[in-house]
């Protein structure tokens, strides 16, 4: 199919195997959601995608979809439109459709609502008290001395809560981790985060001891698998699917950990109120409330914004009713 003919599908179809090609498997999702999004939007103006050929495709378009999105929220609206707008930036870069950047820009910022700040909730005290209940492995002899409770899933999970809290990795990326990603010496690992960016991740000592036990029981398993130690996954299965093999755990894995344990740990109330990010959200708030110190909580969060670091770096309620009374219930002690 030559350019002058080539649809607006099949080139959505050109630009999403890019996309995968290029990104995280949920950031593709995203974009591909955007894109039928934006189909659907030319379905209900009479072009019909499968047909019109994408030279047709011109910036105005693209500022009609952002009015069309009006009804999404403004941080939906504005993740469809960053999608979109990389596909017609492949377009212009292909020469497959006359986009004129410049206007297409003008035209967004003139259209695209901007997201509101919110602060970050999460409810800090509940996941100290998470942590405390893993932290150390006689919290946990009950279940260990427990026959019917697998001993590997247990150190696991307590040594995936840990990391999640004292490193601010996010769940894929612990998903993602291998044994040889650590430097014991170091307590650290360098990884692979969002955007492609490589990064060096701190860990505290209590996550790294947790690790330790962990692999440490896992030995038998991970010497019967024939591969080399550092190339096994740092977090592995431990279900009757994997077997004797060492598979790494999926992200969705992760997310049922933490689930699983934070209501063991205080209640089926609770898996409701802390998610996984909830877990980053404490690392950043602990670094802040621990150093003060702005442009070290954005580097050892890898937020490329400083601005997305700043939300966390609001008064509790509790700090401000202490410094409140401190104030004024002092001094009128002191009239």
């Amino acid at each position: 199919m030559s350019k002058s003919t080539l649809t607006i599908t099949s080139a959505t179809r050109n630009y999403l195997e890019l996309v995968e090609q290029s990104r995280q498997k949920n950031t593709a999702l995203t974009y591909a959601k955007a894109l039928r999004s934006f189909h659907n939007m030319l379905s209900d103006k009479g072009v019909n995608p499968d047909v019109s050929p994408v030279r047709n495709l011109t910036e105005d378009v693209l500022a009609d979809y952002a009015v069309y999105l009006k009804n999404y929220t403004p941080a939906t609206e504005r993740l469809y439109i960053q999608a979109t707008q990389g596909f017609y930036k492949y377009l212009a870069a292909e020469r497959l459709s006359e986009i004129n950047l410049p206007r297409l820009d003008l035209l967004l910022r003139q259209r695209v609502r901007k997201a509101g700040i919110r602060l970050p909730q999460f409810p800090a005290e509940e996941i100290e008290q998470v942590l405390k209940y893993f932290e150390n492995i006689k919290n946990m002899s009950g279940q260990l001395n427990d026959p019917s409770v697998n001993k590997l899933r247990a150190l696991r999970d307590g040594a995936f809560l840990l990391t999640l809290a004292d490193t601010g990795l996010r769940v894929h990326e612990a998903c993602a981790l291998r044994r040889g990603d650590i430097d014991w010496n170091e307590g650290r690992a360098v990884i692979i985060g969002k955007g492609d960016k490589e990064a060096v991740v701190r860990f505290s000592s209590r996550s790294l001891q947790a690790l330790r036990d962990y692999l440490h029981k896992r030995r038998e398993l991970d010497g019967g698998s024939g591969k080399p130690l550092a190339s096994l996954p740092l977090f592995s299965r431990h279900d009757k699917g994997a077997g004797k093999k060492v598979k790494p755990i999926t992200t969705t894995t992760g997310r049922n950990i933490v689930d699983e344990r934070v209501r063991q740990a205080l209640g089926d109330d609770a898996g409701k109120k802390i998610t996984p990010h909830s877990f980053r959200h404490y690392f950043v708030t602990t670094v802040l409330r621990g150093s003060g110190n702005l442009k070290l909580a954005q580097e050892l969060a890898r937020h490329a914004n400083i601005q997305v670091t700043q939300r966390y770096a609001h008064l509790s309620d509790d700090e401000l009713d202490k410094g409140y009374h401190d104030i004024f219930e002092k001094s009128n002690k002191d009239r």
